[in-house]
């Protein structure tokens, strides 16, 4: 464990936050003249002096980092970051929040979970706005891989970083042979998405600063919104059409777009068992979603039925969290299946949330294959994913992590329990948190913000778990980890 190389990763991390974090909200504050100016320069003098300390105390520090510095790196940067980014919450008299809330709501932000403790969003200033809408943009990719763009330059190794920052079956897969030439290809397409994303938004009726302010959140898959009402508040269809694609694109596995982009071809996605798979699963829930609001008579028209139930749908499905109508209170089954979808969640490699739609294909599989051997036992049957026999190792890993994901959900749910919490609301919100969806049922449809503080801590862990996809984190916790 090289304990001063990650020191000064941390310190590094947290000067180029405080700059990400604080200036943009700094000039938006300037520009509405909000008076929450000093909000954002005490918040960016601290946390960069804290990083600079850190930083210039390990300067000589120079090694090649391991794997176990690679996930206690990671994990920490999200804690931490985390943390630091509560500060203008804190400070903040626009919105008054504890230390506790301000943490969730940062975590939140981060992580690209989209639970609030906030209400009155219409009447806060602009700048604590925009700030909440780039925490998920900056959450969104993850500043670390922006981050192994500079690591090379400064004689530190990111290997590591990426392979713990992207765990998964498909983790190890670069998209260019150098790293640094991966985060910035990353970066280029993620960027590129959100301005075309801002500019779509900005064209069907949004003002500028809640179209760049919602085009961060759709692209980062978070679901913040400058309003109470989410995207309800536009009641826009085309708004909701524009959101609608640009989640379904973010959900996507980010190589598929950097494959498109560098070879000016679109015929790899639908080649893509994964997408295709994506693909359907958001088809057969919007059909099944579409006819029950329509034939309960939720809605007059198909035409309101299809906009409304299509965009819950990929909005849940992606675990994005944003909203266009109360699903709590469409008919019994149907906010549970958007929330079982949100369980699947999106591609991985994407921005997006949830156990990740190749891990539930490669389980189908499996258990397909399994009923199969049933028949023929002495059968060797390999488990192919387009066209590739997929090997027994990585069969092996989505299962101990689909079996760890129940435990730790199931573990977390008795601890919201037994805060008081009623079986309906705990079981949704810890769904909400570990899928980083965001919005749940009943008591946590809205807001989070009359949970015990006890409760608000266990889906802070629930959030980091899901943005780590559960190993990242729960491997600190073995004793194994720490032995020489």
């Amino acid at each position: 464990m090289h304990a001063s190389i990650i020191v000064k990763i941390l310190g590094i991390l947290l000067m180029l936050f405080s700059a990400l974090g604080n200036l943009p909200p700094l000039l938006v504050s300037f520009i509405y003249a909000d008076g929450m100016a000093s909000v954002f320069t005490d918040s960016l003098f601290f946390i960069f002096s804290i990083g600079f300390l850190m930083w210039i105390s390990t300067i000589r520090s120079k090694a090649e980092l391991g794997t176990r510095d690679g996930f206690l790196v990671v994990t920490l940067f999200w804690a931490v970051l985390g943390t630091a980014g509560s500060l203008p919450f804190i400070l903040s008299s626009a919105v008054e929040l504890s230390i506790t809330d301000a943490v969730f709501e940062s975590l939140s932000g981060l992580t690209t979970t989209g639970a609030t403790v906030i209400s009155g969003l219409d009447e806060l200033p602009k700048s604590i706005l925009f700030y909440r809408q780039q925490l998920q943009w900056l959450g969104g990719m993850g500043i670390i891989v922006l981050a192994m763009a500079l690591l090379p330059m400064l004689g530190i190794g990111g290997m590591q970083l990426y392979r713990a920052e992207s765990p998964g079956p498909v983790k190890d897969n670069k998209l260019v042979p150098r790293l640094a030439e991966t985060a910035k290809a990353l970066w280029y397409i993620y960027l590129t998405l959100t301005v075309v994303c801002a500019l779509a938004y900005w064209i069907v009726g949004m003002d500028l600063f809640d179209a760049i302010s919602h085009s961060f959140t759709t692209v980062a898959i978070g679901g913040f919104s400058t309003h109470d009402a989410s995207l309800g508040y536009f009641d826009n269809a085309a708004v909701d059409m524009v959101a609608i694609i640009f989640m379904f694109i973010a959900g996507v596995n980010f190589a598929l777009h950097f494959t498109a982009w560098q070879r000016r071809k679109i015929g790899h996605y639908l080649s893509d068992p994964e997408f295709q798979f994506y693909a359907f699963i958001l088809a057969l829930v919007s059909v099944l979603t579409v006819s029950v609001l329509y034939f309960s008579d939720i809605y007059s028209s198909l035409f309101e039925a299809t906009i409304k139930g299509v965009f819950q749908v990929v909005s849940m499905a992606t675990t994005t969290g944003f909203a266009t109508a109360d699903f709590n209170s469409w008919p019994l089954f149907l906010p549970y299946v958007l929330l079982y979808a949100a369980i699947i969640g999106a591609c991985a490699g994407s921005t997006g949330g949830g156990m990740k739609v190749i891990r539930i294909l490669l389980i189908f599989k499996q258990g397909f294959r399994e009923v199969q051997r049933l028949i023929h036992p002495r059968a060797v049957i390999p488990i192919k994913l387009g066209g590739q026999r997929v090997s027994d190792r990585i069969v092996e890993s989505v299962w101990g992590f689909f079996a760890v994901y129940v435990m730790a959900f199931m573990v977390m749910l008795l601890a919201l329990l037994a805060t008081g919490l009623d079986i309906i609301t705990a079981f949704s919100a810890v769904g909400a948190c570990i899928n980083n969806l965001g919005p749940g049922l009943a008591n946590v449809a809205v807001t989070y913000e009359h949970l015990p503080s006890a409760a608000k801590w266990i889906l802070c862990f629930a959030m980091l778990l899901g943005r780590l996809e559960i190993f990242t984190l729960l491997v600190l916790f073995t004793p194994m980890f720490w032995k020489r």
